[in-house]
């Protein structure tokens, strides 16, 4: 048996694969860690010319026999040799690559080049030399599609809790959304080193509303003080001080509201955020609009009206299209002092700090 784990390449199997952001294509910055729930398959062509053309175009051809929601196959190449691939193979995605290597180093990869294959949960699944890519292709075809990889039912690592908000307050909160109407809600972006908010339709589909009452506002952290925070530092032994953002979301299913998979804290704007909250304000008047955790499987989550779901704003999370009816839900974030810390230190990378999907009314729950 081989103990000697520390002489084996790093990161090793079973190992977290870093993360990255970099050009894709016409996709300036893609985030490597938007892809859990994939197995993903990274190509490191390596020195060798000849031999690097020939992996890459292996490469291109396995890609076209297999459905990317559950595999997906990426070059990784200098900036001038991925726009010559892509030329060459339109259908083959290629990471541009870092200043120093950067990419190639981190994965521990030599001038030899070399095969990684990272698994549903982000972790370093397979290592090759660059001529045993047919052999790690063809044992990739028969891994388990994505997502059933185990148990339909194996849970995430999240905390669902009934009750938090009563229904009565949860009409409240609705009929003030209602009035106001909302606004079309965008997402957090890195650009040019900044923290920006970014609408898309093709990733995002929601309308919000910004809660400014005092009261009203008062009522919510009362709440969650009171019924969800203990209950939080209970299950998973964190203790939130902040909460972020007073909002009623709207996802409308004449929209097909959805939000694609995505982490709520890899920007420097959102770096603070620890928990994530979704509180349903209407769950028995729609259909669709669960949330699923793609690293985890294929199992979905859906609080009852007034309940919440909580989790790691670092989890991959997705909310799937609302197919009927409309769905309304209060969405916080939380933090610690340490988060506050972080947070006050990023204030200058915010493009806007009014920004509704950033909020710079965070308050302190106690």
């Amino acid at each position: 048996m081989d103990l000697t784990l520390s002489q084996q390449p790093r990161p090793g199997i079973g190992e977290l694969a870093p993360w990255f952001n970099t050009r894709c294509g016409e996709i300036q910055q893609f985030h490597l860690s938007s892809l859990g729930g994939r197995h993903v398959i990274l190509c490191f062509p390596g020195i060798d010319k000849a031999a690097g053309t020939t992996a890459m175009a292996m490469l291109a051809e396995w890609v076209k026999g297999v459905h990317d929601r559950h595999c997906i196959g990426f070059g990784v190449m200098q900036p001038d040799d991925a726009v010559a691939s892509q030329a060459l193979w339109p259908h083959l995605r290629v990471f541009q690559e870092m200043p120093g290597m950067a990419i190639t180093r981190a994965y521990g990869i030599g001038a030899e080049g070399g095969w990684v294959v990272i698994d549903t949960l982000m972790r370093i699944m397979m290592r090759a030399p660059l001529s045993a890519g047919a052999e790690l292709l063809a044992r990739v075809r028969r891994l388990p599609l994505a997502g059933l990889a185990g148990p339909a039912d194996a849970p995430a690592p999240v905390l669902v809790l009934p009750g938090v908000f009563e229904p009565e307050f949860c009409q409240h909160l609705i009929a003030l959304y209602q009035a106001d109407g909302g606004e079309d809600s965008g997402y957090m972006r890195e650009q040019n080193g900044k923290t920006v908010g970014v609408i898309d339709h093709n990733f995002k589909r929601r309308r919000d509303m910004l809660i400014t009452d005092p009261d009203v506002m008062a009522q919510a952290r009362i709440r969650m003080e009171q019924r969800l925070l203990p209950m939080l530092t209970r299950a998973l032994q964190f203790t939130a001080t902040r909460m972020e953002r007073y909002i009623v979301a709207c996802y409308d299913a004449q929209e097909r509201g959805f939000f694609r998979a995505h982490r709520d804290n890899t920007t420097r704007g959102t770096a603070h955020r620890r928990f994530a909250i979704t509180i349903n304000l209407n769950a028995e008047e729609f259909e669709g609009g669960e949330l699923c955790f793609p690293e985890f499987g294929p199992r979905t989550y859906r609080a009852p009206t007034g309940g919440a779901v909580a989790f790691s704003c670092s989890l991959l999370h997705e909310a799937r299209p609302v197919t009927k009816g409309v769905r309304y839900a209060f969405l916080p974030f939380l933090y610690d002092e340490e988060g506050a810390k972080v947070r006050a230190a990023n204030l200058g990378f915010l493009a806007d700090p009014q920004n509704r999907g950033y909020n710079a009314s965070s308050q302190r729950t106690s």
